[in-house]
C-alpha cells in the first residue's frame, strides 16, 4: 500500500501526531481503555484495518498487516491483554523495531 492509498496521513492528527507516535502507541490511541473492553480483535481489524501505523521513522504499515497473525475471535480482556497480543504478534511478524534502552545515546555510558 502506498502513502496515497491511505485513509489518513500516518503522520497527520489522526496517524502518528506528527511522527511523535509510532507502533503501539498508535494503536492505542484508537481505543478507550474504559468503553471499548473486553474487544474482540476482528472488531479492532474491521474498523481500523486499512488505517497506518508508524514503525520507525522509515516505515509506515498497516492495521490489518500488524494484526494479521491475531486470530479475529482473540479477546482482550482489558488494555494490558491488547498490548501483551499486539506486541507478541509484531515481535513474531518482524515488525517491532525498539531496540532497547541501551540503543539511545542517553543512556549510554
Amino acid at each position: 500500500m502506498s502513502t496515497q492509498d491511505w485513509p489518513h496521513d500516518p503522520d497527520g492528527e489522526q496517524g502518528s501526531e506528527g511522527r511523535r507516535k509510532y507502533g503501539h502507541a498508535v494503536l492505542v490511541k484508537k481505543v478507550d481503555e474504559e468503553e471499548d473492553f473486553p474487544l474482540r480483535a476482528g472488531e479492532y481489524r474491521e474498523e481500523f484495518g486499512d488505517h497506518p501505523v508508524r514503525l520507525d521513522a522509515d516505515t509506515v504499515v498497516s492495521v490489518e498487516e500488524i494484526f494479521s497473525s491475531i486470530d479475529d475471535d482473540t479477546e482482550f480482556e482489558d488494555i494490558v491483554t491488547f498490548h501483551e497480543a499486539v506486541g507478541t504478534a509484531m515481535r513474531d511478524d518482524d515488525l517491532w523495531t525498539y531496540e532497547g534502552a541501551e540503543a539511545f545515546t542517553r543512556t549510554r555510558g
